[in-house]
């Protein structure tokens, strides 16, 4: 039951929600008002966090000059380190290497001489001795840098003073601020099991709400029979209070549905219920009631065929039910994730109840819509996941390649588009069996909805850019 496109926009949610809250490291924002001595010092401070990412290999101006390490032999030890991938992630730097901070090319002569001096650390040589570096070794590391090759380093200090703000109580403050930010870096692995759960979590929930829309023409339905049965025991009833017309309650669609295996087991398992909610359950009973459609079913003459009665609920779901403003606002009281399900999951329902309607055995058949389609369809949801987040930086930089080539104003480059395009790209290069342009109409779709007006013209430029240069690369081969 639950496809392709509501996985797909479940990953990018919780990928979204992941990426805003995993970054290792808090950037310090501006004070208001700043002095002079705090106004350089945070400038110095955001320079240090990008000729970190220089010296990481990164490059910080978005093409717009050469590298001071141009001709210098790389350190492999050093070179997109787990600290400056982390750095280069987070969406505050990008906006700065996007809009080309040029503060840090002041220091372009001595981040050769400290690049250098790197390897002759302690700490760095510790560090080259571990088996598999961890984001907290990186650290360690950087801290040994920052203390012993830049923060008294008279050269680097020199190079400082070109700017005409410098003061040095702004460049001490810079350091330490720098320092504090490594020092107060978390770990991620809490984040990402917790996100992990809620994907799996939130595919649960989009599965139950199914059982619960099929539950709720019962629950109508029953409240109607109580009704009748209340006016046939009134002080004065009437004629039509004693002998009403029973089509409704009797719809045979009804019926089969509440003698239906699959329904009734996920109903004594999730003991699900509207009880809660009878005044919305009333009120939609009321609009049914009130509309043609339920006036055209109840005055026919003849008997309703089986397959007449789930026509009929289909078209109330259709028509009244699943566009209604009522459902909607319960639906998103009970669960966060539901009222961005109800289209996709009520096109199940839609689905579901013509199923029903094709039954030769009125319902005796028929088997409601499993979880997934498959094994496969199972565990696409996790392993888009787990692989966008494992790739994130690397398909980032890539994103951000054709960004820059094309010129695209950074201020067009809403974090949600850089989520969309991410996990775009994860299913390209890492799902051969989905072809290219399933993939891209599926995420400009999902750009369409929750991104920005323009995301999705956006999103399809970029992508296509991309996805000639993985082809040229031979990184992807599938038509």
């Amino acid at each position: 039951m639950i496809n392709r496109v509501l996985i797909r926009i479940k990953v990018v949610q919780l990928l979204y929600s992941y990426l805003l809250s995993q970054s290792e490291f808090k950037i310090e924002p501006q004070v208001e008002n700043p002095s002079r001595d705090k106004k350089y010092g945070h400038e110095l401070y955001l320079d240090l966090l990008l000729m970190i990412l220089e010296l990481s290999g990164f490059d910080v101006s978005g093409g717009r000059r050469q590298s001071p390490l141009r001709g210098i032999a790389l350190n492999k030890h050093i070179e997109r380190n787990a600290l400056g991938r982390s750095l280069n992630s987070i969406d505050e730097i990008r906006t700065l290497i996007l809009r080309d901070r040029s503060g840090v090319a002041l220091f372009d002569s001595v981040i050769p001489s400290i690049y250098d001096a790197i390897p002759s650390l302690p700490a760095y040589k510790s560090y080259i001795r571990l088996k598999k570096a961890e984001l907290k070794d990186d650290v360690a590391l950087w801290v040994s840098i920052i203390n012993n090759l830049i923060a008294d380093n008279p050269e680097f200090i020199t190079a400082a003073r070109k700017n005409p703000d410098f003061t040095v109580a702004g460049f001490n403050r810079g350091i330490s601020s720098l320092l504090h930010t490594l020092n107060e870096y978390n770990d991620n692995r809490s984040l990402f099991n917790h996100a992990r759960h809620a994907l799996d979590y939130s595919l649960d929930k989009a599965y139950e709400l199914y059982h619960n829309l099929l539950l709720l023409s019962v629950e109508i339905t029953r409240m109607q029979d109580q009704r009748l049965d209340a006016a046939k025991h009134k002080y004065l009833p009437t004629d039509e209070d004693l002998h009403p017309n029973m089509r409704f309650v009797d719809n045979k669609f009804i019926k089969a549905l509440c003698e239906n295996e699959d329904f009734n087991a996920y109903m004594d398992e999730h003991k699900l219920s509207w009880d809660a909610d009878s005044i919305m359950v009333r009120g939609l009973l009321d609009k049914i009631m009130e509309s043609d459609l339920y006036k055209e079913y109840m005055a026919r003459r003849e008997e309703s065929t089986y397959e007449e009665d789930c026509d009929f609920w289909r078209q109330v779901y259709k028509n009244i039910i699943l566009p209604g403003d009522d459902l909607a606002e319960v639906l998103e009281s009970k669960s966060v994730y539901w009222n961005d399900d109800l289209h996709v999951v009520g096109t199940f329902v839609l689905k579901t109840i013509r199923k029903f309607g094709q039954s030769k055995t009125e319902g005796a058949d028929i088997r409601l819509l499993p979880q997934f389609k498959d094994d496969e369809d199972s565990r696409f949801g996790a392993c888009l996941f787990e692989i966008a987040v494992k790739n994130c930086q690397e398909y980032r930089e890539l994103i951000d390649s054709f960004v820059n080539e094309h010129r695209w104003d950074s201020e067009r480059l809403a974090f949600m588009d850089i989520v969309v395009m991410v996990t775009a790209i994860t299913e390209l290069l890492n799902f051969p069996a989905i072809p290219i342009a399933v993939t891209l109409n599926e995420y400009i779709e999902i750009a369409n909805a929750y991104s920005t007006p323009r995301s999705g013209a956006f999103i399809n430029g970029i992508l296509y850019s991309v996805i000639n240069h993985l082809k040229s690369e031979g990184k992807l081969i599938k038509a």
